[in-house]
Formats: structure tokens, C-alpha cells, sequence
């Protein structure tokens, strides 16, 4: 048996009673946000303290601040009074055409600027008031990408970071190397010697996060000197710009980091693995009909570019 109660013999109430607080990080802000009275806020926060074995907030001179569990349930507050909402709002007959339901999608800069922005202007010509929340993932979502994708539609990230969940293949992409338009000696092109003398700038440089193609090189037994770690492809070439450091990107990105013209892309001297991008999803959304319509337009999306 379950050591939790049963929802039964909780207030859920208190759930929107506690995303006001931890978002306003005041009793007398939060009552006024859910158009209550203080006293009854504050009877709400002494019923979530004995809850919890935890003050919530907690004074600090004039203020108050939150408490590292409160910290905590934050993040998890928000998604579950969206699931919440997601339950109610739920029709046994769906219409794009007329819903104003929300996606959220996690993913890189690099997805976004590719089959996120194709994704979203088909669903502006299907669904006007359908609207898509893109938000960048970092290693600690990825970390406990199980538990996040509960809470939210999707994630695009490449094969080879998860596994045991369902996805949908998206389009495949190579990989170019970004140098400096005035870097001498890139300029007859990229050779292993270059790469290997080269200062770099990488993404996502960690023991879990990384791009396929650095992890090749180390593989060929280049430790590249690493100059400037950023976690975004599309600034990549503004750390590249004006230096004698090289960089990775992927070539759906080269229309637009290389239309001012400062930084040049090159082929890489050795076999660089393509990427194959892919929509990735928990299973409670599989039989979801809004979801699978969601689907459906990420898959019409990336049959466009493979064409």
C-alpha cells in the first residue's frame, strides 16, 4: 500500500494557493493575485507548513525568502497546475481550428531556429489560436528528462542523449566548422593540423552534455584547447568572429549565422557523423488526440526540409 494520502482528502485548493506564494514570496502580493484576503491566505500557508514539515517562507530582515524545499517545488508547483488545467480543458472532441491550447517543447536554440520556427508557422495557418511555449533545455533537465516530460509535450534533441521513450524521427544534418573570415589560416580551408593547434569554442562541454561531432574528435585523439564554452549554437560564431578560434554548428543553421558575413563554414577534414534530430515524448501522451495532431505537425514540418 501507499504511504501518500489519497487525493481525496487533499485540497487541491492549496495548490493554487501555494504557486501564488512561491511566485510572489508574499502572503499579503499572493492574496491579492488570487483576489482573497489576507487572513484566508494566511490560513492557507499555515495548513501547507503542517503539510509539508516546512515554513515556506521564511523572514529575512523585512522580506521573506523561499525555503530550499520550497525552492524545490517550485518547478513541480507550475506543471502540476498545468496538468491541472489540462485535465479540465480536455473535449471529448478536439478542433485545432478552434482550441487555445498551449505546447511547451524543450530543446536547443539550434531546434527552434530549424523545425521549431516551421512547426509554428504551419500551426499558425491550421490553428490560429493554438500557440507553441519553446523553451531551452540545459543538462539538469535532461538529467531528469523522465520526470520533465511528464509535464510538458516534447523535447527535440538528437539521437544518442536518451533512450526507453517514445520520438518521432525529424530530419538529419551535418556538421560545418565556423572560423573567423579574417583567420589566415583557415582561409585555404580546415585541416586536422588546424583543428588540433586551434583555441575553440564549444557547446554544452560536459560530462553529459556534449555535440556528437567534439566528442568525435576527442575519439581521434584531439583534446581541442577550449577557449569559450556557450550554451547556444546561434551565438557560437559571435565568440568566433575576429579570432583565430574555430567552432561547431550544424549546417541548417548556416543561412543564418552566416549572413553578416564575419565568419566563414567549412566542411570538416574528417568523416563528421550526421545528427538525426528527433521529437522525443513520455508515454502519458500517446493516446492524447491534441498531442498526436502536435505530432502529425512536427512530422509535416520535417518532411518540408528533408525536401
Amino acid at each position: 500500500m501507499s504511504d501518500h494520502p489519497p487525493l481525496s482528502r487533499l485540497d487541491l485548493n492549496l495548490l493554487v494557493a501555494l504557486d501564488a506564494l512561491l511566485t510572489e514570496r508574499s502572503v499579503t502580493r499572493a492574496a491579492q493575485r488570487l483576489h482573497l484576503s489576507q487572513p484566508a491566505l494566511s490560513a492557507s500557508l499555515a495548513r501547507l507548513r503542517t503539510h509539508f514539515g516546512d515554513p515556506i517562507l521564511a523572514r529575512r530582515g523585512n522580506t521573506y525568502e523561499l525555503t530550499p524545499l520550497a525552492i524545490r517545488l517550485t518547478e513541480y508547483t507550475s506543471a502540476a497546475l498545468e496538468s491541472a488545467r489540462r485535465v479540465f480543458d480536455a473535449q471529448a472532441g478536439w478542433s485545432p481550428e478552434d482550441s487555445t491550447r498551449e505546447f511547451s517543447i524543450f530543446g536547443s536554440d539550434y531546434s527552434f531556429a530549424t523545425i521549431g520556427r516551421a512547426v509554428s508557422r504551419l500551426a499558425a495557418e491550421r490553428a490560429p489560436g493554438v500557440r507553441f511555449r519553446f523553451m531551452l533545455h540545459n543538462p539538469a533537465i535532461i538529467d531528469d528528462i523522465d520526470t520533465r516530460l511528464r509535464y510538458v509535450d516534447g523535447l527535440l534533441m538528437p539521437h544518442g542523449f536518451l533512450d526507453n521513450l517514445p520520438y518521432a524521427d525529424m530530419s538529419k544534418d551535418d556538421w560545418l566548422i565556423v572560423a573567423s573570415a579574417d583567420n589566415a589560416r583557415a582561409a585555404d580551408g580546415i585541416t586536422m593540423e588546424l583543428i588540433a593547434e586551434s583555441p575553440w569554442v564549444f557547446t554544452y562541454q560536459s560530462r553529459t552534455a556534449f555535440t556528437s561531432a567534439s566528442r568525435q574528435l576527442q575519439q581521434l585523439g584531439i583534446e581541442p584547447r577550449i577557449a569559450a564554452v556557450v550554451e547556444s549554437f546561434l551565438t557560437l560564431p559571435l565568440y568566433v568572429a575576429g579570432t583565430d578560434r574555430l567552432g561547431l554548428v550544424q549546417a541548417g543553421l548556416a543561412p543564418i549565422i552566416s549572413a553578416p558575413g564575419d565568419i566563414v563554414l567549412h566542411k570538416p577534414p574528417f568523416d563528421a557523423t550526421p545528427i538525426q534530430n528527433a521529437l522525443w515524448w513520455h508515454p502519458v501522451h500517446d493516446r492524447d488526440p491534441e498531442h498526436e495532431w502536435m505530432r502529425a505537425l512536427f512530422a509535416e514540418a520535417a518532411n518540408s526540409a528533408r525536401s
